[in-house]
């Protein structure tokens, strides 16, 4: 595996440190169960219910590796903060179908190619360093015909440290910003261009309605807003 970057190891730190609220603010019991039906819902229609081998690239603290091998998915998380790998850890260790979670670089991941029916993430596109790199690389470890499923918003469509805390100023400097291409975009049409550029097909893009009728009754996380999330699916040919 290629080493991370400064930048990389800069953003490796935060998530780390933020590992722990993180997961807690993932797990709340006010919305937990209809939060895994809404979720499971994204990815069933994405993957269908046949299972697959699939890789979840930046996985965090592996929710939604976790519900893909809950719904009998054959899953790979891969992280680089390694406090968000630790909580992964700790919840697959309680799984009868538990994911495996490596540690390992969503541009560079390290695996033959041809290895993956799937290839997911979840939050991951908006903070990608070299996003056309990642996008070749997940392409190639696709078999024919796989499914590439990630799920952003336009976080940051007012600037990266509008409304942000400061440790999240401190973690995201300018010298990450420059390096993160896809942060700041005002549409979700940037990501779904560059997946397309990567040589994907039939990219479509899903508007996630049911998640944001959630968000706009339990609320989000501080220093967050409502916003649209979408799914964006593609095809390997």
């Amino acid at each position: 595996m290629t080493p991370p970057t400064d930048v990389q190891a800069a953003m490796n730190d935060y998530w780390t440190h933020r590992s722990v609220p993180y997961d807690e603010y993932q797990q709340r019991a006010d919305r937990k169960e209809v939060d895994l039906a809404a979720w499971g819902e994204v990815f069933t229609d994405a993957l269908g219910a046949e299972p697959l081998d699939v890789l979840d690239v930046g996985t965090g603290s592996g929710y939604v590796a976790c519900l893909l091998a809950d719904q009998g998915h054959r899953v790979t998380g891969i992280d680089l903060a390694e406090g968000m790998l630790e909580r992964a850890r700790l919840h697959a260790g309680a799984m009868d179908n538990p994911p495996t979670f490596l540690r390992g670089d969503a541009v560079a991941p390290d695996f033959p190619a041809g290895s993956f029916d799937a290839i997911v993430n979840r939050y991951v596109t908006w903070t990608l360093r070299e996003p056309d790199t990642a996008l070749a690389t997940w392409l190639q470890l696709l078999r024919p015909g796989g499914t590439l499923a990630v799920v952003d918003a336009t976080w940051f469509a007012r600037g990266l440290h509008e409304g942000a805390s400061e440790e999240f100023k401190a973690a995201y400097d300018e010298e990450v910003r420059q390096a993160i291409p896809l942060a700041e975009s005002t549409s979700i049409e940037p990501f779904a261009e560059r997946i397309r550029a990567a040589g994907f097909v039939d990219v479509e893009v899903v508007a996630l309605t049911r998640l944001h009728e959630l968000d706009r009754e339990h609320g989000v996380a501080p220093n967050h807003e409502v916003l649209m999330q979408h799914l964006i699916r593609g095809t390997r040919p």
